[in-house]
């Protein structure tokens, strides 16, 4: 169950020391939570979809997303104020480390015609983002049973000081950057 964790502590933090001449092993960068977002600009015409995207969420993640609302309102896209316009879940401890597990072994391999993930997304605080076309690569998700393909925003927070550290950090855990 929390095979990531173990290989983490095990295998990451003496390599990491190593890499970064670490005197101390709190000072090796660390996950501290994984954000999965799902924002639907096509829930302000079609609020049912929301809904779906709740259960699908729930199906990936195994936690209760919450319903995140529109803070003002834009005429131009016809949104006001408190409409349902996404969802996300934050993912800590063991569920984090077991979906980040799920994300590089199994849903990523999945996506037609994969050569690996940018390695550009990091925000110079050494967290990444990584966007996601279809839901449909995770093995939960029943394609059948799918109305719209809808994508999908995942951000690992990482107390990594530097992209550099962060890149190395996740690239120890297995992400499968593009070289």
């Amino acid at each position: 169950m929390a095979r990531m964790r173990d290989f983490y502590k095990e295998r990451i933090i003496p390599e990491m020391m190593k890499e970064f001449n670490y005197k101390n092993v709190l000072q090796v960068p660390r996950l501290e939570k994984i954000v999965v977002n799902m924002g639907m600009g096509e829930a302000i015409a079609n609020p049912k979809i929301i809904e779906s995207a709740v259960d699908e969420i729930r199906q990936i993640t195994g936690q209760q997303p919450i319903v995140t609302k529109a803070r003002k309102s834009i005429a131009q896209f016809k949104l006001r104020e408190g409409m349902r316009i996404g969802v996300k879940v934050t993912l800590r401890g063991p569920t984090m480390y077991e979906f980040l597990d799920r994300v590089i072994n199994i849903a990523l391999p999945r996506v037609r015609d994969f050569k690996g993930v940018s390695s550009k997304a990091f925000d110079g605080r050494g967290n990444y983002s990584l966007g996601l076309k279809e839901e449909i690569i995770f093995p939960e998700i029943d394609f059948d049973k799918v109305e719209k393909i809808k994508g999908m925003n995942i951000t690992f927070v990482s107390n990594a000081r530097t992209d550099e550290e962060g890149r190395s950090l996740l690239t120890h855990f297995g992400m499968p950057f593009r070289r």
